[in-house]
């Protein structure tokens, strides 16, 4: 069997539906479905059974539940970067995989969780996974940060194939339910749709309006990237997963209307609460992953956007 936790989200939905697509239905899928409307990303999917977070938590050390377990794609969390009630946030996001880690090392189950970009903060110091660049600016961002430390100290002690990745800009189907946190190429296709006409924010830090650049990664490669550390235990460590290449919110807007072959780009006044506090620029370094032996290309922009829409519009993938 192989677990995905936060089954029902974003990209634990999509490993779900890339491993149907390998065959495999013999899957667990954990989630805490209190936003009901995440049962529209699973319904097209195969799974063995459903568990409630909570209870799954529960029966994490009962003995012989997790038996025939070969694989926990953990990927549940509290992903809200304004929630600060941190006795909450590490509860679901550091004490949780702790003990779930604990338990996949125990019975030698290959664990491949996600961490985030997050942990570099505002970026000043660079992108690479590398102490000296990591800096959390949110609860969020420290969870999962803290995850990573007590990761690199367990590494050392087991041969346990861990993976841990560190998601850039993920987009692509099955992100609907996020409302205002879904990605730009979600909101602009819809202000396309309905106004003719994406809505960009003016210039920021010195760069000309639309220009901010973020590393925009598809989330069928990101999928890829985890099927492949499944397929390859003997590679742990902690990665970068985004393209390598920063693109700017131009780009992606273009790409939209490309697609649609109409509509325009207007800039509006950028907000005065995210001044001082937006990150202007992310670039994943990801010489790791190349170290490591994963040498597939990642889509670019217009690849991905292009392909994204097709699933949006059309219902083709």
């Amino acid at each position: 069997m192989i677990i995905v936790t936060g089954g029902a989200g974003f990209i634990g939905s999509n490993l779900i539906w890339a491993l149907n697509q390998r065959g495999e239905s013999n899957i667990l899928l954990v989630d805490h479905l209190a936003n009901g409307r995440k049962m529209h990303n699973i319904a097209d999917l195969n799974i063995a059974d459903y568990m409630d977070r909570t209870e799954f938590i529960e029966q994490l050390e009962s003995p012989g539940f997790l038996n025939g377990v070969r694989a926990v794609f953990h990927q549940g969390a509290c992903s809200a970067t304004t929630e600060w009630d941190g006795q909450y946030v590490m509860k679901n996001n550091y004490n949780y995989s702790k003990r779930l880690l604990q338990c996949c090392i125990t019975r030698n189950i290959a664990f491949i969780y996600a961490s985030s970009a997050s942990v570099y903060g505002n970026g000043e110091h660079g992108f690479r996974v590398d102490r000296g660049c990591e800096h959390p600016i949110n609860m969020y961002a420290y969870s999962k940060f803290q995850f990573d430390q007590y990761v690199r100290r367990v590494l050392p002690e087991t041969t346990s194939p861990i993976a841990g990745f560190r998601y850039f800009n993920v987009y692509g189907p099955r992100e609907q339910h996020k409302g205002a946190m879904s990605s730009t190429a979600f909101h602009f296709n819809r202000q396309v749709i309905e106004q003719k006409k994406a809505k960009l924010f003016e210039g920021c830090d010195g760069l000309a309006n639309g220009e901010q650049k973020r590393d925009f990664v598809y989330v069928d490669d990101v999928v890829d990237v985890n099927l492949w550390f499944l397929d390859h235990p003997k590679q742990r460590g902690i990665y970068n997963v985004g393209t390598g290449k920063a693109e700017t919110f131009n780009t992606v807007a273009q790409a939209v209307i490309d697609w649609h072959k109409e509509g325009c780009i207007e800039y509006i006044p950028f907000p005065e609460h995210l001044k001082g506090a937006y990150q202007s620029y992310t670039q994943a370094d990801i010489s790791g992953l190349r170290l490591a032996g994963y040498t597939k290309d990642f889509l670019t922009v217009k690849q991905g956007v292009a392909k994204y829409l097709d699933w949006l519009n059309l219902g083709v993938r």
